[in-house]
């Protein structure tokens, strides 16, 4: 549902900014720099976010709604009732409660230990090391990429530069712009992973991902000033690449592994240990290449930031980030095809 959301939120960007623009025509920032931009401006982005409030409400109350799995209930929270009572319900059938197989198989678990302890250290040690690292490298480079397309656009003269536009006009510009590049790579990768992640496997799938942004990443990178002065087109196309490969990739593998081969016990908190180092890949990328991405002339960077390394050497970052991801993709084992014991390696 993911790619759903990406595609609503550019469609609810594009027609919030369009209908302020239209409704409060000013000129632009080289004309008049306070008349640019309306008073009403800031509603815009209050609006588009209480839009993203509202599936989320509903998300959470759909999910106080939904039972847990038969497997943690009986095996971890230790309530066969329970357990029974709701797979009955799911599956629509008449079960009865076997309390003495279930304790059988308590006592038999492989999966008693401790997140802290040797022995999860010897099993999924390496496990978790893959899960955050790779989620972490992803989303360096994923909400890099996302956040600053306006740069990217206007360093090419894709969009015209904040000067040429009003403050709502800008807005409208980049999210079209954004909503395009999602509707042509983002939303299309996603469901390439949807079709294929059964099929030819999540290693797979994260591992090429990997090396695709790597490969797209350097040919933006070097031949940059190529793309930016004579190939704009090609540049679109090549960056629009990157996003289909990240999300026909690592943005579709990395939230969905470590909800498969952990126990039970500790699989919640092995994924939200993982989802955590991503969402400090996601500081990195936003704010340290922010900074990294101004230019190397001290007198065209944004106001009040310091010169930075440019765009052109950020994005051979960016290709060497990725390849990381490579390596550590090698960390994370295959789970499809399995059922969640067999993955977590709970049936052992």
């Amino acid at each position: 549902m993911q790619g759903f959301g990406i595609l609503a939120a550019g469609i609810v960007g594009l027609v919030v900014s369009a209908a302020f623009d239209h409704a409060y025509e000013r000129p632009t920032y080289e004309q008049d720099p306070v008349a640019s931009t309306a008073q009403e401006a800031d509603y815009i982005w209050r609006i588009i976010l209480m839009f993203g409030a509202l599936p989320a409400a509903v998300t959470y109350y759909w999910r106080m709604k939904m039972p847990e799995t038969a497997h943690y209930t009986a095996l971890v929270a230790k309530n066969t009732k329970q357990a029974t009572q709701d797979m009955a319900k799911v599956l629509n059938v008449e079960l009865e409660v076997e309390e003495e197989k279930v304790e059988k198989k308590n006592q038999n678990s492989s999966s008693s230990f401790g997140l802290f302890s040797k022995e999860f250290a010897r099993r999924h040690g390496l496990h978790l090391i893959g899960t955050t690292t790779t989620w972490f490298l992803l989303d360096i480079a994923y909400y890099r990429n996302n956040l600053f397309q306006k740069d990217i656009y206007s360093s090419i003269g894709w969009i015209p530069s904040a000067e040429k536009m009003s403050a709502t006009y800008e807005v409208y510009r980049i999210a079209r712009a954004q909503t395009l590049i999602a509707l042509c790579g983002t939303v299309p990768g996603y469901w390439f992973t949807v079709a294929f992640i059964g099929i030819i496997g999540r290693f797979i799938i994260q591992l090429m991902g990997f090396f695709m942004m790597t490969v797209f990443m350097f040919a933006l990178a070097i031949p940059y000033n190529h793309w930016k002065n004579t190939d704009r087109v090609g540049f679109l196309i090549m960056y629009s690449l990157t996003f289909f490969f990240s999300n026909f990739g690592p943005n579709g593998t990395t939230f969905v592994v470590p909800a498969e081969i952990f126990p039970a016990r500790l699989r919640s908190t092995c994924h939200g240990i993982s989802a955590a180092a991503g969402k400090m890949g996601a500081i990195v990328g936003t704010y340290g290449f922010l900074y990294a991405s101004q230019s190397t002339n001290s007198a065209e960077t944004y106001a009040g930031y310091p010169a930075g390394i440019g765009m052109k050497a950020s994005l051979i970052v960016m290709a060497c980030i990725n390849a990381l991801g490579i390596l550590f993709t090698f960390l994370v084992p295959e789970s499809k095809g399995k059922s969640l014991e067999e993955a977590s390696a709970e049936a052992v």
